[in-house]
């Protein structure tokens, strides 16, 4: 039986952008019954009906053409992320095995995606398996103090002192499960083979940009004080932390865990990955390296560091990061338009995170038509039991006025509630679609 120390009782329910990471602890025996293989069989064959319609091709070469700099066409995306448990409940899924509800889960999305939602998310004919693995990590984990069932939390970090903790940190280390990995892919091309295409890819990371591991380490309070009091101990840090990361790609490079994300993958802080300038010259097709590959940094916990403080002790140790990859994203919910100065430096920079705090006329002007406007809309009015349209229109079409000329994608994500109405989720995208119609 797959198991691992999670404390889920029922995996299904974590919703995220970026999808499974790892079948690590779900338990599961992979011996689903006759009914679970008849839900999970049809749901699989509405995704593959689903995935051959015309339209699907069209969005592909939409976002192609988008990621490629060559249309100014505006493209929609909403994930409502946690929102999805207000969309499909939990206690209308059908199957009762862990994993069997995970992929329930996923296909039942997927149609959603395609029959309610309405977005320019393509429908894809594959069933992707995650690797089983297990990450080290830094070698030092905080300790969470609440958070159950998604609540608020706090945290005891574990380097108090600088001295005497910082040498227990560790390189990260990936051990890869390649038994329990197998039956899963087993498991999946026995159920879905004839009708999607089973492919086993990892997603080895959301984001590169290390802030929130140095921060959970250290404590946020501590990290503010220590740009004055210890910066020599954020350099070193933050040097270690770099190299580390370094070698954990260099790892999964070798190791040829490496997957291609220019495609259907959810990249950065949204959008997808579809582009005609990835792979890198030199791809053997086989073997995938960081440079036929969508990097991606970010550096949220940092928003209250002054820009030449991030442009010191933050970015000189992504950069060497982004390096690696032959496209780059950059931000999340951080404004990135009061650090562009230093964030443009990055190479193959391509999509940049405009948050709901950043100024989305400076990010125009800064922006131009030589990267992608990444519009991260507010989910606060989906929030609401009652959505105030008038609300989302105005905030829309200021959006769409302010950063028009550009590239530009707008990105509905961050949801931990619709308030109870699915209807909030697929009717922001209508709105969405009017409101871009309107501006022309």
């Amino acid at each position: 039986m797959a198991h691992a120390e999670t404390g889920k009782t029922d995996p299904s329910t974590e919703q995220t952008a970026a999808g499974l990471s790892s079948t690590r602890g779900i338990e599961t025996d992979f011996t689903f019954s006759d009914n679970e293989r008849g839900v999970l069989r049809r749901l699989a064959g509405k995704v593959a009906e689903l995935a051959a319609r015309p339209g699907e091709e069209r969005k592909k070469k939409a976002w192609t053409a988008h990621n490629d700099l060559l249309s100014d066409e505006p493209l929609l995306f909403c994930d409502p992320e946690n929102g999805w448990n207000e969309i499909i409940h939990q206690k209308d899924l059908e199957c009762s095995d862990p994993l069997a509800r995970v992929w329930e889960m996923h296909l039942r999305k997927e149609i959603f995606w395609a029959l309610e939602m309405k977005d320019d998310k393509v429908i894809e004919p594959y069933f992707d398996v995650p690797y089983n693995y297990t990450d080290s990590g830094w070698g030092l984990k905080e300790r969470k103090i609440g958070g159950t069932d998604g609540g608020s939390y706090t945290w005891e970090p574990p380097i108090k002192d600088w001295e005497r903790d910082f040498p227990g940190m560790r390189f990260p280390e990936i051990h890869v499960d390649k038994v329990a990995t197998a039956r899963c892919v087993d498991a999946a091309n026995d159920i879905f083979g004839d009708l999607l295409k089973v492919r086993l890819r990892g997603i080895w990371w959301w984001t590169l940009g290390m802030t929130w591991d140095f921060i959970n380490m250290r404590g946020l309070e501590n990290f503010m004080l220590d740009l004055y009091d210890n910066p020599d101990w954020i350099h070193r840090a933050m040097g270690f932390m770099r190299d580390g990361t370094l070698a954990k790609l260099d790892y999964l490079q070798a190791q040829g865990l490496l997957a291609l994300n220019t495609e259907g993958t959810y990249v950065g802080s949204g959008g997808f990955g579809w582009t005609g300038q990835l792979p890198a010259p030199g791809f053997d097709g086989a073997q995938v390296r960081t440079m036929d590959m969508w990097g991606f940094a970010e550096s949220q916990e940092t928003v209250g560091v002054a820009p030449d403080m991030f442009a010191e002790f933050i970015l000189p140790y992504q950069i060497p990061i982004l390096e690696r990859f032959g496209l780059n994203c950059y931000g999340c919910c951080e404004p990135i338009d009061v650090r562009w100065d230093s964030v443009k430096t990055i190479p193959r920079l391509r999509r940049v995170s405009a948050s709901p705090w950043a100024i989305r006329s400076r990010v125009r002007e800064q922006l131009g038509k030589d990267y992608i406007i990444s519009i991260k809309a507010s989910p606060t009015p989906l929030a609401q039991a009652s959505m105030d349209e008038a609300l989302v229109r105005s905030q829309l079409r200021a959006d769409l006025a302010d950063t028009k000329g550009g590239i530009v994608e707008i990105i509905m994500k961050d949801n931990h509630t619709l308030g109870g109405k699915a209807h909030n989720a697929t009717r922001w995208v209508e709105l969405a679609r009017e409101e871009i119609a309107r501006l022309g």
